[in-house]
């Protein structure tokens, strides 16, 4: 979980990217698992465009792995009305802009990436602070019995038994 400091100065980051690009029209912070850390997305689900950038990336890193081109940096698609651009945010995290047609894609490219490196530190950081979970003592067992029962048996004894019931 990121801190609400910490969340509030990504949406900052978001902002500002939307202020020295004005032809944004939304900009998303998201966990590569595909969950919203914060947005900026008037107009548009966060939650589904999340999920969605997720699976792209999916898909993005592999053609990235198979291809021997090295680790996913950054993913651009043109549509008929727009752009949609996802950039790595740190090892956690990916941003995901949304801009206009007539945007200058190479200025989308440089603030993109700046900011999503600016994002990933932040969350980067966060990560690397956050406390490791105790290890836990594995549980005893008890060794199983020679007659125990397994599921499929229960199953068909449950069958026979409703059978006989009706």
């Amino acid at each position: 979980m990121v801190a609400e400091d910490d969340l509030r100065t990504v949406l900052e980051e978001l902002h500002r990217l939307r202020t020295r690009v004005p032809q944004l029209t939304g900009a998303l912070a998201a966990g590569v698992d595909g969950l919203v850390v914060a947005h900026d997305t008037p107009g548009v689900d966060p939650e589904g465009l999340a999920a969605l950038t997720a699976a792209a990336l999916g898909v993005a890193v592999r053609i990235s792995d198979h291809t021997g081109h090295g680790g996913f940096r950054e993913l651009l698609v043109r549509g008929e009305r727009g752009y949609i651009a996802t950039y790595a945010a740190g090892r956690t995290a990916v941003l995901t802009l949304l801009a206009q047609d007539r945007v200058n894609v190479g200025r989308l490219h440089l603030e993109g990436r700046r900011s999503g490196a600016r994002i990933g530190e932040l969350l980067d950081a966060v990560e690397a602070a956050r406390p490791l979970p105790r290890p836990t003592a594995p549980a005893r067992t008890r060794a199983p019995r020679a007659s125990r029962t397994t599921a499929a048996e229960a199953r068909t004894a449950l069958d026979t038994r409703t059978a006989t019931d009706s």
